[in-house]
């Protein structure tokens, strides 16, 4: 059964309705209240059926008592979500409101209005008043507006609102999802990469998260002194046997069969470790170890390893991968985000990308542009199809979740899943798809597993990436594309060439034409560093709207501009140039959590 269960402190952010109203008594308020309130529980209903926070649990929303006609209603609706637990902010409306007095003015919730596009009541005007009172008052909040007039008292929600209110929701709850959650850094800077210099400032100003930093030599700690569940290890350790199968051994000089025992215990139990330094374990309280059993409310972490402690001990592949995928020994359960090397800039990426799909995310190296000409020189084979224009290599030693071999279907597709929708044989050809070969000695000397699949199957696939500038802050590049599965003699000529033990990913993203997407080299030679996070579907305009709420500026994106949903004063910053305007709003309005 797959647990639908919230693993960390704090309840699950829900989302209040603001049905808002013209306030004036004696014929003109009374006429209006039933079709706002309706508006309003309609609105209620399309977001309760239509979405699921990342672990599974369902979206709860929160309508205001009673309509909002002033300032003192509005004060009610806000002291009603606040007891509520409201993260995220939308407003509803048929008809003119008074805009400044009726208006949210929480900075720091996501915030939308809907003013209903009908004839007989000016809720577009209201809309307009409102939205410039947001601008005017520094508080940016998204509009909707449907295309086509409606009449008054229709209660259908035309497609095009269903769409941004929806996807308005879904990127309010994962700021509100992040809000007051740690980032747990399992040691320090990896071989310099510097994403691994991890920000604290980053986390708190733009993503209300703190950071946890814990040594390396915890994990060590807890094994000589037993911080475990022992009768977890048994079980986990059988099921790791039986469905983690060693692949070829590519070193020079074997380990003995002890040898490589003693390290699979080691994996297993590292793994269980991190999992239980993120959200806890009570299983720990009752063996004495109070404080170990609480955690550190971790929604995302990353491991170091390399150099320091894989130069002596086992390398964290197997952690990352199987704690980054939708099912262990445990059963299938929701993915525990951990970044290799430590890069929490690439891990944020990852936290993103799973919390706007509910899916697993693959972390990877953009290891190798091949072009078309290269591809035949090696391999003697023409590129064709998707792939015709060249490919990227994606490939990494650590968390590259399996869900990304391409077993998981839908219509007869290669998907990767929401957990709650992912079978038990589905996650076993999951398992079957992947080898784990002894680790390259010459790259971790204390040893250790990597996963090996490869994702064998064409699929719709985002790769991005937040990288930190000096004196800017951070930005985000996004590129949709797809996987591709290429053709066996090609596949493995290319992937010998490098490291047949890791996990490899053959994508080639949507060009333009035009810019840095005007063919895949340019997209190659603009990537802002060695990582970035892989996310099944096409998302960029998801992460656009995020991006936005955070004040995180894009600056490569491949998104056409009519998907494209931000809030409504970015257009004060300039029409012509929107990558631009991005940059001055967000430089103009600072970080969602900064410190005053």
């Amino acid at each position: 059964m797959n647990p639908l269960v919230n693993r960390l402190v704090g309840d699950m952010p829900k989302v209040g309705i603001r049905p808002t109203i013209d306030g004036r008594l004696q014929g003109v308020r009374e006429s209006l209240e039933k079709t706002t309130m309706t508006m309003a529980k309609n609105v209620a209903k399309l977001i309760e059926s239509s979405l699921r926070h990342s672990n599974g649990l369902p979206v709860e929303c929160v309508v205001a008592d009673r309509c909002i006609g002033g300032v003192a209603e509005a004060a009610m609706a806000a002291e009603q979500f606040r007891k509520a637990g409201a993260g995220v902010s939308l407003t509803v409306t048929p008809c003119w409101c008074y805009g400044s007095e009726t208006m949210d003015m929480d900075a720091s919730v996501p915030k939308a209005i809907w003013g209903f596009n009908g004839t007989e009541r000016p809720g577009a005007v209201y809309l307009a008043a409102v939205s410039a009172g947001h601008t005017q008052k520094g508080l940016p909040a998204f509009t909707i507006y449907g295309r086509d007039v409606q009449d008054i008292g229709d209660s259908m929600i035309p497609e095009d609102v269903r769409g941004k209110i929806l996807g308005f929701i879904k990127a309010g709850l994962a700021v509100a999802a992040m809000r007051g959650k740690s980032y747990l850094s399992v040691g320090g800077v990896s071989m310099g990469i510097a994403g691994s210099i991890v920000n604290q400032d980053f986390f708190e100003d733009y993503l209300g998260m703190r950071v946890e930093c814990v040594d390396m030599t915890e994990l060590v700690r807890r094994m000589e002194e037993k911080i475990y569940d022992g009768d977890e290890f048994k079980r986990a350790l059988g099921w790791v046997k039986k469905n983690c199968p060693e692949g070829k051994d590519y070193n020079k000089k074997s380990r003995s069969r002890k040898e490589r025992d003693a390290e699979w215990e080691f994996v297993v139990k590292s793994a269980m470790i991190v999992r239980d330094l993120m959200i806890g374990n009570p299983r720990l309280d009752k063996l004495g170890f109070g404080e170990e059993a609480l955690g550190h409310n971790a929604i995302l972490a990353g491991f170091q390893g390399q150099r320091h402690w894989t130069d002596h001990y086992p390398n964290g592949d197997f952690l990352e991968a199987m704690l980054s995928s939708s099912f262990d020994w445990n059963g299938i359960r929701e993915p525990l985000l951990v970044a290799t090397e430590n890069d929490a800039l690439n891990g944020v990426c990852m936290l993103l990308g799973h919390l706007l799909t509910d899916t697993a995310q693959i972390f990877a190296d953009v290891r190798t542009y091949w072009s078309p000409a290269a591809v035949k020189r090696v391999t003697g084979n023409t590129l064709t199809g998707a792939a015709a224009g060249g490919i990227l290599h994606l490939i990494n030693s650590g968390a590259a979740a399996l869900d990304g071999c391409g077993k998981q279907m839908r219509n007869g597709h290669a998907v990767m899943k929401p957990f709650w929708e992912i079978t038990p044989a589905e996650a076993q050809a999951c398992l079957e798809a992947t080898t784990w070969p002894p680790a390259i000695y010459e790259y971790f000397r204390g040893g250790g597993f990597s996963s090996a699949y490869g994702t064998r199957a064409n699929m719709p696939a985002t790769m991005f990436r937040i990288n930190w500038v000096k004196g800017l802050g951070p930005v985000l590049q996004i590129a949709e594309g797809q996987f591709v599965d290429l053709p066996q003699q090609v596949y493995t000529v290319l992937e010998e060439r490098t490291n047949p033990t890791w996990p490899s990913h053959w994508f080639v993203p949507k060009t333009t034409g035009r810019g840095v997407f005007r063919d895949v080299y340019s997209v190659m030679n603009a990537w802002g560093a060695n990582h970035g996070t892989i996310s099944y579907g096409h998302i960029g305009a998801e992460l656009i709207t995020l991006a936005s709420m955070l004040r995180i500026p894009v600056y490569m994106h491949n998104v056409g501009e009519e998907k494209i949903f931000r809030p409504s004063a970015w257009t004060a910053f300039g029409t012509a140039d929107t990558e631009g305007a991005d940059f001055r709003a967000c430089a103009n309005f600072g970080a969602l959590y900064r410190k005053v």
